[in-house]
């Protein structure tokens, strides 16, 4: 009996703390390919350098904006082909030793994984990795996302066989768990936690300086003509901010008070954030009631409040090119030609307001009207620009229902950010004026709407093979939806 508990202690020696442990190793290269245009770099690089791998391994990131019907498997191994055939061995049968591939498809909605011979895992391990990513990718955490993939991927390939997470029992049930910690799981709640963080300093940081200027806002507020046609409905929204700082102030306390630990909860994370949100929210009006009574009464700082008032303007002129320019778009239509011609006579338009402001040929209300009868023309533009691209696009009238829809909600085309900032911004309902940036996201959520229309039968189906033009590739690598 003495002499089974020796070899079991030892069995349990080796299993637990004799074995050699594995190195840690940095990625020895990122290489980051987002043609979708969905990753923050800034973020993304960081956070991948910080992750271990139990191997030097080569970490390769591709992002398309493709549909869902497409073999998201295929599609990345022609890219590699094409663009980047040092992912692929030697004789381009399968992928390179020592490579991690994750693949994005924000718009399809699929993420794919891909393995070089020396790092692939089981097919369970590859549906593991991408099911990691999967909360995150549906609340459209693209890059959250992405680092959840790789991280999973880096601690599942080439992974020790005592980090095995099975149990093993050896005799009169001694236990000895090698096991690894639910990695995805504390990924999220990493996630989490860092939203957590970042909206509370972004909340803080708007409420000290909606309080340091309180004194400020409402003298401001006070030197308003408020029988100006602008200055009144600007005065109108101010008549709410002393019971929404009240408010704030609630919050900001309820906010602070927080127990740090609940900061890894959704729940905790989406409650700050609204904080945050409120909190930006009076920060911007104190700057527009501080614009308006500037801009109206032609105050020393006037030209800089009148060039925050054209800066959607401006924003919705340096997009439109990459709006037609867009691979579903129809650069040829008419209202297209008509996009064209907006841009060009309206940017000239702008440089005379400003010089007819600086003579005094012009007053700043009748300017502001300007600014609105431009913006009103570039939003008609836009809605007979969204039937021709809706009726290119949609096969029939459901789907082109199912576009409207999404064109038409107040996210997709109400003002982009810097708009709200606007006098115009805070005196009109949000989806008064449409914005070439809020177009191209309902176009971009109104496909994805009839891209998961058209599959939904197979809307969760994963994918192993490469398709007709893959040949006799046979790569360790597969693909699924979220």
């Amino acid at each position: 009996m003495r002499k089974l508990l020796t070899v079991l202690a030892l069995g349990a020696m080796l299993l637990t703390g004799g074995a050699t442990a594995a190195q840690a190793a940095a990625a020895t290269d990122i290489v980051v390919e987002d043609t979708a245009g969905s990753l923050d770099l800034d973020t993304l690089l960081p956070a991948i350098e910080k992750i271990d791998f139990y191997e030097p391994t080569k970490v390769a990131i591709y992002t398309r904006n493709g549909e869902a019907s497409d073999n998201l498997n295929e599609e990345v191994l022609r890219f590699a082909r094409e663009h980047h055939p040092e992912w692929l061995s030697s004789d381009r049968q399968k992928w390179a030793d020592s490579i991690f591939l994750f693949a994005l498809d924000p718009a399809g909605r699929q993420v794919g994984t891909y393995f070089g011979e020396d790092r692939k895992v089981s097919p369970a391990q590859r549906d593991d990795i991408q099911e990691a990513t999967k909360d995150l990718l549906r609340e459209a955490q693209w890059t959250d996302g992405t680092v959840a993939g790789v991280e999973r991927a880096a601690q599942l390939m080439n992974r020790p066989w005592y980090k095995s997470p099975k149990l093993y029992a050896w005799s009169g049930g001694i236990l000895v768990v090698g096991g690894i910690s639910a990695g995805s799981t504390l990924y999220v709640r990493r996630t989490y936690r860092n939203r957590s963080r970042k909206a509370l300093e972004t909340g803080n940081a708007s409420y000290a300086n909606v309080s340091m200027d309180l004194e400020v806002t409402e003298l401001n507020a006070k030197t308003i003509n408020d029988s100006s046609r602008y200055g009144s409905l600007v005065l109108e929204k101010y008549r709410g901010f002393s019971s929404a700082y009240n408010e704030l102030a609630e919050q900001s306390n309820k906010a602070n008070g927080l127990d740090a630990k609940s900061h890894v909860r959704k729940d905790t994370a989406r409650f700050l954030e609204k904080y945050a949100a409120n909190a930006t929210e009076l920060d911007r009006m104190d700057d527009v009631i501080a614009d308006t009574n500037m801009l109206l009464n032609m105050g020393s700082g006037w030209a800089g409040a009148w060039e925050r008032q054209l800066a959607p303007l401006h924003e919705d002129l340096a997009d439109i090119d990459e709006l037609l320019d867009d691979n579903a778009a129809a650069p040829d239509a008419p209202s297209a030609l008509a996009l064209r011609r907006f841009k060009s006579m309206t940017t000239t338009d702008m440089e005379q307001w400003a010089a007819d402001l600086q003579a005094g040929s012009l007053g700043p209300e009748d300017g502001l009207d300007k600014i609105a009868a431009a913006r009103e023309h570039l939003t008609g533009l836009l809605k007979e620009y969204s039937e021709v691209v809706i009726e290119k696009y949609a096969k029939n009238e459901e789907e082109e229902k199912l576009m409207r829809a999404a064109m038409r909600t107040p996210e997709a085309n109400g003002a982009r950010y810097s708009s709200n900032h606007s006098i115009l911004g805070t005196v009109y309902p949000s989806n008064r004026f449409w914005s070439v940036i809020g177009f191209s996201t309902g176009f971009s959520s109104g496909r994805s709407s009839v891209q998961e229309s058209r599959t939904a039968s197979s809307s969760s189906g994963g994918s192993t093979g490469y398709g007709s033009s893959g040949g006799s590739f046979s790569g360790s690598g597969s693909s699924s939806r979220f």
